[in-house]
C-alpha cells in the first residue's frame, strides 16, 4: 500500500535517510522506532506529502485514504467535542451542527414568526443527516470518546474549553473514528490514562488497514505491532515481530556484527604484520604484493553502532523512621463532590505504593495530600520522623525559570557541587554537549520533566512522590529511571499509566474504586494476577 524507494532527506546539516527503502502492506501493523531527532516524524510528513525526499520517491498506491495523528493538533473551539470528531469523517459534522441550531430555534419563543421556514429547513438537514448516516457516525464517535475516557458532559461542551491532553484525544478520535486505511499515529499513548490506553490497544488490534506508529510506552508497543521499522544511521531496516522480538534481535545482530567485526581485525592485523615484516625482502617481494592486493580488495566489516545508554546511579538516601505518611480517618471534597470519606492509609519504610483508580477517583489528591500541596477537609496526614520528601507533579516543570539554561538551573539547586559532577549529572538525563546551554524557556515537554527529575534525584529523599513521572520520556530515559529506582531505598507513592514502569518498581497497590478502597500486598504484576483486570473499572 505503501512503499519508500530509495529515499534520502537532509535537514540542515543533519543527514536522515541515505537511499532508504520500506515497504508497508495492508494489515501490518508496523513500529517505527529510532534515537531522538532520527527522522521519524519526518518519515510520517514524507507518506502524507506535507514533506518530499531530496532524492528517490514515496508511493502510497491510488485511493488509499490517510489519517495522521501528531502532536501539533492544532486550534480547537466554537464546537462540541462530539463535532470535532465527526468533522474528521467529512461534511456530516456541518449537518449536525445545522441541525442542532434548528432545533435550539424551534425552542426560541422570539422565534415563533419564523416557526413555518425552520421546521421546513429542519425537515430538509434531517434527511440529508440520515442520508450521511449521521444518527449512526454520532454513536460511534461518542463510543469512540468514551474510551478516551470522555464523560458526556465532556463530549457536548465546547472543545475550546479542554486543556491540551483532552484536545490531543479529541485530535486521536477523529482519525479512529475516520477508519482510514493508512493510520500514522505518532505518539498517541501520550496523554492518556492506562483505561484509556487499555482500550486503544484494543481498538487498534481490531484495525483491519496499515498501521503506523511511534511510543515511548513498551507495553502496549509490544501488544500492538507485528512488524518494527527502525531508522538508524539514515537506513531503514525491518524485524518481523513485536518490539520485544526486535530488542532481542538487534542484540543478536550487534553481538554478531561485533564479532566478525573483531575476526576481520585480528586477519587484517595478521596481514599486516607479514607485509611491514617482508616488504624489505626481494625474495618476498611477490607474496607481499599478493597480501597489499587482496587487502585492497577486502570489504570492511564495521563496528555495530553503539547505542548511547546512560545510567544513573543514587547517593544513599538518609534513612527514615518505620511510619513514613500517616493518614488516619481523611476527609476530601471539591465542592458538592466528596473524593476520600474516612480514609485510613500508612506507607512504611521501603514499600513501593502504585494508586490506581479511574480519571476523577482521587489518585493525585491523595498525592497532593501526602505531599501537603492540599489539605484534608477532616482527619490527618502526618508525615513521619527523619522523612525527606520529593514531590514530582506536572505543575513543577512549570517553575522553572525560563530565562535560565539547564544548567544554571542545576547550579541553583546545588551550589555546593562541582561543575564535573552536574555535567554527568545532566548527560544521565539526556542534556549532553551544548544541550546544556539551552535556555528552559525553549525545552520541550520531556527536556523541562527530565531536569525536574534530575534536579530532585541529585540530592534523594528518602520518600519520592510522583505523579505520572514518565509522561513525556522516551523509552531510554523510563529504562534508565526504573533501573536508578529499583535500587532506591526509601519509600515511594506514585501513580503511573505505564505497565512496564508499575511491574518493574511497585510491591503495593493502593485501587480507589467507586465501591470502595483496596489495598494490595504484591506489586502490579500480582495485582493483574489476582483481580483479572489491568486497571479498576476494566472487566477482562
Amino acid at each position: 500500500m505503501i512503499r519508500l524507494d530509495s529515499i534520502s532527506k537532509q535537514n540542515g546539516h543533519q543527514l536522515l535517510f541515505i537511499e532508504a527503502s520500506a515497504a508497508l502492506q495492508k494489515g501490518e501493523k508496523v513500529g517505527l522506532v529510532g534515537p531522538n531527532g532520527s527522522g521519524k516524524t519526518t518519515l510520517f510528513r514524507m507518506i502524507t506529502g506535507q514533506e518530499h525526499p531530496d532524492e528517490g520517491q514515496v508511493a502510497v498506491d491510488r485511493g488509499v485514504t490517510i489519517g495522521y495523528f501528531s502532536q501539533d493538533v492544532g486550534e480547537m473551539s466554537g464546537r462540541s467535542a462530539v463535532s470535532e470528531v465527526m468533522d474528521g469523517a467529512g461534511p456530516v459534522s456541518a449537518v449536525a451542527a445545522e441541525l442542532k441550531a434548528l432545533e435550539a430555534a424551534m425552542g426560541d419563543p422570539d422565534r415563533a414568526g419564523d416557526m413555518e421556514d425552520i421546521v421546513a429547513r429542519y425537515g430538509e438537514v434531517q434527511a440529508r443527516f440520515e442520508e450521511l448516516d449521521g444518527y449512526a457516525l454520532e454513536g460511534r464517535a461518542r463510543e469512540v470518546l468514551s474510551g478516551l475516557s470522555f464523560s458526556q458532559e465532556m463530549m457536548d461542551g465546547d472543545v475550546g474549553a479542554l486543556s491540551g491532553g483532552w484536545k490531543m484525544r479529541v485530535a486521536l478520535a477523529r482519525i479512529l473514528l475516520m477508519r482510514p486505511d493508512a493510520m500514522l499515529l505518532d505518539e498517541p499513548s501520550n496523554h492518556l490514562d492506562l483505561e484509556s490506553l487499555i482500550w486503544l490497544e484494543q481498538f487498534l488490534k481490531g484495525y483491519e488497514g496499515v498501521l503506523l506508529m511511534t511510543s515511548h510506552d513498551r507495553e502496549f508497543m509490544n501488544r500492538i505491532v507485528t512488524k518494527v521499522v527502525e531508522i538508524d544511521g539514515g537506513a531503514l531496516t525491518a524485524y518481523s515481530g513485536n518490539y520485544e522480538f526486535y530488542e532481542q534481535q538487534r542484540a543478536l545482530n550487534e553481538k554478531q556484527q561485533q564479532a566478525q567485526f573483531e575476526r576481520q581485525q585480528a586477519m587484517l592485523a595478521k596481514e599486516i604484520k607479514f607485509i611491514e615484516r617482508f616488504k624489505a625482502r626481494a625474495s618476498h617481494a611477490a607474496q607481499v604484493q599478493s597480501r597489499v592486493k587482496k587487502l585492497d580488495k577486502i570489504e570492511r566489516v564495521e563496528p555495530p553502532k553503539r547505542r548511547q545508554t546512560v545510567s544513573f546511579e543514587f547517593l544513599p538516601a538518609p534513612r527514615s523512621g518505620e511510619d513514613v505518611v500517616n493518614l488516619k480517618n481523611v476527609h476530601k471534597g471539591y465542592g458538592d463532590r466528596s473524593i476520600y470519606e474516612g480514609l485510613d492509609f500508612l506507607v512504611r519504610r521501603r514499600e513501593r505504593w502504585c494508586v490506581m483508580g479511574v480519571n476523577g477517583a482521587g489518585k493525585s489528591t491523595l498525592l497532593k495530600l501526602v505531599a501537603g500541596s492540599t489539605q484534608p477537609d477532616d482527619g490527618t496526614v502526618a508525615v513521619g520522623g527523619s522523612v525527606r520528601m520529593g514531590y514530582f507533579a506536572q505543575h513543577a516543570m512549570e517553575l522553572l525559570d525560563g530565562e535560565h539554561t539547564v544548567f544554571q538551573s542545576l547550579e541553583d539547586s546545588f551550589p555546593q557541587a562541582g561543575q564535573g559532577s552536574l555535567r554527568a549529572l545532566a548527560g544521565c538525563f539526556g542534556f549532553s554537549g551544548d544541550e546544556i546551554e539551552k535556555k528552559c524557556r525553549v525545552l520541550s515537554g520531556g527536556e523541562k520533566a527530565r531536569l525536574v527529575m534530575a534536579k530532585m534525584l541529585y540530592d534523594p529523599p528518602n520518600f519520592l512522590v510522583l505523579d505520572e513521572p514518565t509522561n513525556h520520556l522516551d523509552m531510554a530515559t523510563k529504562e534508565m529511571l526504573i533501573a536508578a529506582l529499583s535500587q532506591y531505598e526509601g519509600a515511594m507513592l506514585f501513580v503511573s499509566h505505564d505497565r512496564h514502569f508499575l511491574a518493574a518498581l511497585s510491591n503495593r497497590v493502593l485501587e480507589l474504586t467507586p465501591e470502595g478502597i483496596h489495598q494490595y500486598g504484591g506489586g502490579y504484576t500480582e495485582y493483574v494476577a489476582r483481580t483479572g483486570h489491568e486497571a479498576p473499572g476494566l472487566r477482562s
